[in-house]
């Protein structure tokens, strides 16, 4: 993501997915406890739908919309931490894998082994 974006900003911006597909609306946006770098984003993919957290690092603003280089389905099937709460190491490690993401090495964004995952950014009941 481009590093001048505030994260607040992102927060009821529309995603898109990489075939311009509408995925939702983004709720909230998680940073890593470590960076505070905005690592994770919480979008709500219906009216009645759930929140599906797609990562930062390979999406881009454009146009103020937020794409998403995923396909609506893998994002759908992403897994449901729900929102509000603290990410745990656990969890990210699932969403890393879930999208075929390298896990970061000690010292870049993301969790590696022993590290705290990532908090909530803001957002409805967010921080």
């Amino acid at each position: 993501m481009q590093p001048d974006i505030d994260p607040r900003s992102l927060i009821g911006r529309k995603a898109y997915d990489r075939d311009g597909a509408k995925i939702g609306t983004v709720d909230e946006v998680y940073l890593d406890d470590a960076t505070g770098r905005p690592e994770w984003a919480a979008v709500r993919t219906g009216l009645f739908g759930r929140d599906a957290f797609v990562p930062l690092e390979p999406s881009e603003v454009v146009e103020e919309t937020l794409r998403v280089p995923y396909t609506r389905n893998l994002i759908r099937e992403a897994p449901d931490f729900g929102v509000g709460r603290h990410l745990s190491p656990e969890q990210e490690l699932q969403l890393y894998h879930h999208y075929g993401l390298d896990i970061p090495s000690v010292g870049e964004p993301g969790p590696a082994a022993g590290e705290e995952g990532s908090g909530c950014a803001g957002g409805p009941g967010g921080a």
